[in-house]
């Protein structure tokens, strides 16, 4: 008998439903359906921001749930299908309703290359093991490739881009943001950021400083620093690559003794 309650509260308590986090998943996938209602309508500018709402919610459901010690299976398996809509067909549809439609099959096939990816890029994170790596992530996340279209659309509209050249290079982002998810580049995570009290006061002051910078001119500064983050997981790993091909040049020059 006591077998079987133990049993049944292991089981409860892989599948537990915390309301908190899931409320916040739910409004994360709410902003993501959004946006795809959005797009449709021909209301970029709405969509682009939808998303970017959406990823602010997706920050914000794991961090409450960690914080309240609320973490769940089912939460996680919940987050990543709201995810797959708000960051892979969200941007997808976002993308091709805005720029893409006019290739015919090759802007339909980069939409679909983005959401296939984007679920891959879900199926791998929750398949391994991410415990000794937790303060990077293998590929870019899905959040910031999502983010990083919605952000070419508020910085195109604020510049007033437009023809042949602007949607030629939103063809190309796509394609690359569709390769870096399933890449083996690494990126930074700030999910579990650890710091002392020293160092958590400068992260506080980077913040408000990070606040006035995106007040300024959102539309641009969103896009610089979506683009950096971008960049910087193909970059640290060019870095890495020329550090690791000038030691073994060093060793050989070493004088023999």
């Amino acid at each position: 008998m006591n077998r079987h309650h133990e049993a049944e509260d292991v089981i409860s308590s892989k599948g537990k439903i915390c309301l908190l986090p899931s409320v916040i998943t739910t409004a994360s996938l709410f902003s993501g359906f959004y946006a795809i209602v959005a797009a449709i309508n021909g209301q970029y500018f709405h969509a682009a921001v939808a998303i970017i709402i959406s990823a602010v919610f997706d920050g914000l459901d794991g961090r409450v749930a960690r914080l309240t010690g609320t973490t769940s299976k089912f939460g996680m398996e919940y987050d990543s299908l709201c995810d797959l809509v708000a960051f892979g067909v969200a941007p997808a549809l976002l993308a091709y309703e805005w720029v893409l439609r006019p290739y015919g099959r090759y802007g339909w096939l980069a939409a679909f290359l983005y959401v296939a990816t984007t679920a891959l890029r879900l199926a791998r994170f929750n398949s391994q093991d991410t415990t000794s790596t937790k303060n990077e992530f293998t590929g870019l996340p899905c959040p910031a490739a999502g983010g990083m279209i919605a952000a070419s659309v508020l910085f195109c509209s604020f510049f007033e881009f437009s023809g042949t050249l602007r949607n030629f290079m939103v063809l190309v982002t796509v394609y690359g943001l569709s390769y870096l998810m399933v890449s083996s580049v690494k990126y930074q995570s700030f999910k579990h950021a650890e710091a002392d009290r020293v160092k958590k006061f400068q992260v506080l002051v980077g913040l408000v400083v990070l606040i006035m910078i995106l007040a300024a001119e959102p539309q641009v500064t969103l896009f610089v620093l979506g683009a950096a983050y971008v960049l910087s997981g193909p970059l640290a790993a060019g870095y890495r690559l020329v550090v690791k091909g000038r030691k073994p040049a060093e060793k050989e020059q070493e004088p023999s003794v």
